[in-house]
């Protein structure tokens, strides 16, 4: 039986153990963090029976290495914060252990000429955005014989009936990372032409536009990260003349955080008031988090979309690929939880099973065998939606 190594049990963590434990292929899941008393007690409310855990100092690089190397581990699976990731892939393939996590590639990409050489799997990206866009993305464009654009979107809200504060938004992962999101720096191509977008003006208006979904209605989109990069990842050719990446929230975010950018609240820089040193940032964090979380009985709502435009059989052809997914609140899961954690367990589950073997540094557009997944999650409740239109 094989035995999983997840480090980081915090909310997408949770999802992972979850899912794994319902696994056949797993007989052992070594779940290590430093903080495990509500990892325990999610174990215990869920019945989960194939759990272990290890007490972990993640900031300590000997502390993460020793821990992987003597795992015995058939596989590792980090839901640590993204500056780790480099670190636990690195010693991931010192031991010669496969590797996925949901975060972005960045740094990691460094290792995929000795992951090949040691034929080692390093899956990066294997989460909800990125990961599961990338997925759709992957099925939509199989469906084209040239591929001119690609839009992709992805959202993480409360359903409507509990958008009830005024920013209409809540918490389903840790708030710093939210901020930090707000001040990633787009880039994107839109009929041919490349634009950089500084961090502090992704929510300017003329940056946002409204996109429609059944689910919840009409949503902001404001740019998320670089798109273009994913051009050559998609293995996409000259022919494509729009390639962008959009974060969604309800009506009037953009324009709220946009105020909050230019009077300096997303800042790193410490102030020290009465002999307290805090950023801006910092304080909006702690300020914030208790004031934006949900009820026992509220759902969130994830919504991810691909949607792809070319030529099939000399005809123009737009594909639009949705998934939607809520909060169970059987298992006290929100929906932003089980399409990260969800989607990783699928990952590592498919490297355990044979279904991806390539050795190397992955990505889900290319690499991973994108209907299976599909199928997988839709098994484990989320929903795919499918649109096609010639003119």
């Amino acid at each position: 039986m094989n035995k999983a190594l997840v480090l980081g049990v915090g909310l997408q963590g949770k999802a992972v153990i979850h899912d794994l434990d319902r696994s056949p292929l797993i007989g052992e899941i070594v779940a290590a963090d430093h903080d495990l008393d509500s990892a325990g007690e999610f174990t215990r409310k869920n019945g989960l029976s194939k759990v272990r855990f290890l007490p972990l100092d993640a900031s300590s690089d000997r502390a993460l290495q020793r821990a992987i190397g003597e795992s015995e581990a058939h596989v590792v699976i980090c839901m640590l914060p993204p500056t780790f990731n480099h670190t636990v892939a690195r010693a991931a393939l010192d031991a010669g252990i496969p590797f996925v996590c949901s975060s972005y590639t960045g740094s990691m990409a460094e290792l995929d000429r000795e992951a090949r050489q040691r034929s080692v799997t390093i899956l990066p990206e294997m989460g909800m955005d990125p990961g599961i866009d990338l997925l759709l993305g992957q099925v939509a464009i199989a469906e084209l014989d040239e591929v001119h654009g690609l839009d992709s979107y992805g959202a993480g809200l409360p359903e409507p009936t509990c958008a009830d504060n005024p920013i209409r938004y809540k918490i389903t992962w840790t708030f710093n990372g939210v901020l930090t999101a707000y001040k990633r720096d787009g880039r994107l191509l839109k009929d041919g032409i490349e634009t950089a977008i500084p961090g502090n003006q992704v929510f300017r208006q003329e940056n946002v536009h409204l996109a429609d979904f059944p689910e919840v209605g009409e949503l902001e989109a404001f740019p998320n990260g670089d798109a273009i990069r994913y051009i050559d990842v998609f293995g996409l050719g000259k022919a494509v003349k729009t390639m962008r990446r959009f974060s969604m929230r309800y009506p009037g975010h953009c324009r709220f955080w946009q105020t909050l950018v230019d009077l300096g609240f997303l800042e790193d820089t410490p102030l020290t008031v009465n002999g307290m040193a805090l950023s801006p940032r910092q304080f909006l964090v702690h300020h914030l988090t208790p004031r934006l979380q949900y009820g026992p009985k509220e759902r969130d709502v994830a919504i991810i979309r691909a949607h792809v435009w070319g030529l099939k059989d000399g005809r123009k052809l737009s594909v639009i690929y949705d998934l939607t997914d809520y909060r169970d609140l059987k298992s006290d899961l929100f929906a932003m939880n089980r399409t990260v954690g969800y989607t990783v367990s699928v990952g590592a589950q498919m490297i355990l099973s044979g279904t991806i073997t390539k050795p190397g540094v992955l990505s889900p557009a290319r690499d991973v065998p994108a209907g299976k997944v599909l199928e997988e999650l839709q098994a484990r409740g989320m929903r795919v939606a499918r649109r096609v239109e010639f003119s």
